[in-house]
């Protein structure tokens, strides 16, 4: 900026604008400024005066104002002049006028003047802000030269429409692009497009170069490259453009075609949410999938709705469904509204309503649709499930012709009752597998209420009119019992009654199907007989079982008494073998004792019914710990636990299955002390998995599930005493309790013994 309070050979001329920051925003301004004293000469201009007019600074200083403007405009800008500094104050100069400038070179050009009072040591100066606004008036010839060819064209675009130069400013826009980016019309016109499209608009401009008009007319938006637009708030979104030249007087124009494709990006992210889940589902189905969200908008379609309505997959997302559905999408997804989702997904599509369609050919054809909700974290969407019934439509005289055939057909079958009922339940059809099943000719039968197929005791109940009421209701009434015969005779029927409607949803009769299934109902009779059978047996078994160990014990201590009298009175007064054998003898005795104590215990463990009640597993820990007390001592073992929960069971038999596996565990164990440690935790299928863990010998992996049978044992008497009843007397208490029981071992690393009981069984 030049200072012009300097003297010259006229003396000081000007006031002085030493302030930096008024100096440096003076000089930064996009717009040209000029500042006038009250005499009209110029004190003060920046650079892009110098830009705008064409003038050196040297050459405008102390000049009048009225250098810069044309010849017709000169003689009354004093007075206007004068006005100004007599009530100085912001204003915009030309309002309904055309204001123009005047270049060096004699050129004018069109202008907007806002003009700014500034009052210092001198006096009043005037400041005028000179915008050129070429670019916008040569926008608005334009824009009246295209009015009546282009205009209601690009106003109607369902996309934003924007208008370039080659110098990439802006001359013509829509009002989907005022929506879009949050302008008003005249803040965009004359500004670089690179403000609302940053990056890559020039890159696409440069690749769309080399293609002819007709080329870009036949590309279609939806193959156009993806960019990141931004909004008069500086929020940005993702668009996808499509350029086009277009030829005109002042060269080449070109048209860029905007689409907001926000919702196909979310809709994309929302595909990739659903894709394991839903994705394979949709692809699969035989109709046109779509799905929308609450605003109408397409979300995700499959494979047959892009082929059944034309269009690509990119082009319809985000669309109004409005746009392939005119009419009824609306009113259906209100009356769909009132379904929950269970009612959506038992109702079949062929009970939908029948709509219009639009291709996007705009050919339109019959669709019936069923719309079902589905919720996600954006709230719900409704599924559309689409079926174009142009075959069926056309089809209608075909089937009217096929219907003798499919009669034929139907009368053939011989293992199903088939026949059709009017509304009055009369029967109006008959089939073979009818005539074979029940014993009516079609002659006998046809005209009669079907209630003579069943017993007198339903129809006094009025069974066979509930049975319609509920197709009618329903759509369908399935049902098993005895039904009647023309001889009298009884047989055990499947029995079905479909509600027939006609298109325009009128009832029109019922189907009914009728299967006998007497041999099956007997053979489930048969095995319901069998099971209480065999349960009466295996309890009689276990009560033998028992009743044997009782009336063992009594002879086997008689004999083992006197076995024992002898060793201790004759042991050493007769030879060694005659007390080698009487110690055979009470050691047989011993372990008969044991084994028929064993045996008592396992068969008590199934028949007991003790009533269940609260207890703690710490108190059955504790009380198996007790029992244990001696074997725990002499074998140096150490018995950890975690916390465990409270039971609602047989507190005895817990106490037993946790003694036994302890016991195990100390019982069967290495070189080094016994560690066992019991623990309990929570399962996701609702139960408890109790565990006992020890380190001693362990299992091999092929004798897991022999170690839980009645006398199976993987050791010798002479390495570990017992009867191979424990773990079988375990095994049937946890299955008794509703759970199951198991090992995982590895030899001469320990085993870990795993018992399971229901949730509901724990407090």
């Amino acid at each position: 900026m030049q200072d012009v309070s300097s003297t010259s050979d006229d003396g000081p001329s000007s006031p002085s604008f030493e302030n930096l920051d008024f100096r440096s925003l003076f000089e930064a301004s996009p717009d040209a400024i000029v500042a006038v004293n009250q005499r009209g000469e110029i004190v003060l201009v920046n650079a892009q005066t110098e830009t705008l007019f064409g003038y050196p600074r040297r050459e405008m200083l102390k000049k009048p104002i009225e250098i810069l403007m044309p010849e017709r405009f000169r003689s009354h800008h004093p007075t206007q002049r004068n006005r100004f500094f007599s009530h100085p104050q912001v204003r915009a100069m030309g309002g309904n006028l055309q204001l123009f400038g005047l270049r060096k070179n004699g050129s004018e050009f069109p202008i907007e003047i806002m003009l700014s009072p500034v009052e210092n040591s001198h006096g009043i100066l005037v400041t005028a802000a000179i915008r050129d606004i070429s670019v916008r008036k040569a926008a608005e010839e334009h824009l009246m030269q295209m009015e009546g060819k282009y205009r209601s064209l690009l106003e109607a675009a369902p996309d934003a429409m924007v208008v370039v130069n080659q110098a990439g400013e802006i001359v013509l826009l829509n009002l989907q692009a005022e929506k879009q980016f949050g302008y008003y019309r005249n803040e965009l016109l004359g500004q670089q497009v690179k403000n609302i499209i940053p990056e890559g608009f020039a890159e696409r401009l440069i690749a769309d170069g080399t293609r002819t008009a007709a080329e870009a007319l036949i590309q279609q938006i939806g193959t156009g490259i993806e960019l990141s637009a931004r909004r008069k708030d500086e929020s940005e979104f993702p668009i996808e453009i499509m350029l086009s030249p277009v030829e005109n007087a002042d060269g080449i124009l070109v048209t860029a075609a905007i689409r907001d494709i926000s919702v196909r990006k979310a809709a994309e992210e929302h595909l990739v949410q659903m894709e394991g889940r839903y994705r394979g589902l949709l692809e699969a189905a035989p109709d046109a999938m779509v799905v929308v969200n609450q605003a109408g908008e397409i979300v995700l379609l499959n494979l047959q709705a892009e082929k059944q309505f034309g269009y690509y997959r990119d082009e319809l997302l985000g669309q109004q469904v409005k746009n392939i559905i005119p009419e009824g999408f609306a009113e259906r997804l209100i009356a769909d509204g009132t379904r929950t989702a269970a009612e959506a997904l038992i109702q079949q599509i062929g009970t939908g309503i029948e709509l219009s369609a639009r291709r996007k050919d705009g050919s339109e054809f019959p669709i019936e649709i069923m719309l079902s909700p589905l919720e996600n974290a954006e709230g719900i969407l409704v599924t559309a499930a689409i079926r174009d019934i142009s075959v069926r439509k056309a089809a209608d005289e075909a089937l009217r012709q096929s219907e003798e055939r499919l009669r034929l057909i139907v009368s053939s079958v011989t293992d199903y009752a088939i026949l059709m009922l009017d509304l009055d339940g009369r029967v109006v059809s008959w089939n073979e597998g009818a005539e074979r099943i029940k014993g009516y000719s079609a002659e006998e039968i046809i005209g009669r209420d079907f209630s003579c197929f069943y017993l007198a005791e339903d129809i006094r109940n009025g069974k066979p009119a509930f049975e319609l009421a509920e197709a009618t209701r329903n759509g369908r009434s399935e049902d098993e019992g005895w039904r009647v015969r023309k001889d009298g005779s009884r047989f055990y029927a499947n029995v079905v009654i479909t509600a027939l409607y006609d298109e325009t949803g009128r009832l029109r009769g019922f189907g009914k199907i009728t299967r006998d299934i007497t041999e099956r109902k007997r053979s489930e009779e048969y095995l319901v007989k069998t099971a209480e059978d065999l349960k009466r047996t295996n309890d009689q078994l276990e009560q033998f079982a028992y009743v044997a160990s009782h009336d063992l014990q009594e002879p086997l201590r008689m004999v083992a008494s006197y076995t024992q009298l002898l060793a201790k009175r004759y042991q050493g007064r007769l030879d060694s073998d005659a007390d080698e054998f009487i110690a055979f003898a009470v050691d047989g005795c011993n372990r008969m004792q044991t084994l028929i104590r064993d045996l008592l215990t396992y068969s008590r463990s199934g028949t007991e019914s003790k009533v269940l009640r609260e207890i703690s597993g710490e108190t059955a820990l504790d009380e198996a710990l007790a029992n244990l007390n001696i074997s725990i001592e002499e074998s140096g073992a150490t018995v950890t636990h975690d916390l465990l929960p409270d039971l609602k069971t047989n507190d005895t038999q817990l106490v037993q299955v946790l003694q036994n596996l302890i016991g195990n565990a100390i019982k069967y164990r290495g070189a080094a002390a016994p560690q066992v440690h019991v623990s309990a935790r929570k399962s996701g299928d609702k139960k408890w998995i109790f565990s006992v863990r020890d380190n001693g010998l362990g299992i091999a992996p092929q004798y897991f599930e022999r170690i839980f049978i009645i006398f199976q044992r993987l050791h010798g008497r002479q390495e570990f005493n017992g009867t191979g009843i424990g773990l079988a007397i375990c095994k049937k208490i946890v299955e008794r309790m509703g759970g199951r029981i198991w090992v995982e071992s590895q030899l001469e690393k320990g085993s870990t013994f795993y018992f399971s009981l229901p949730e509901s069984n724990v407090n």
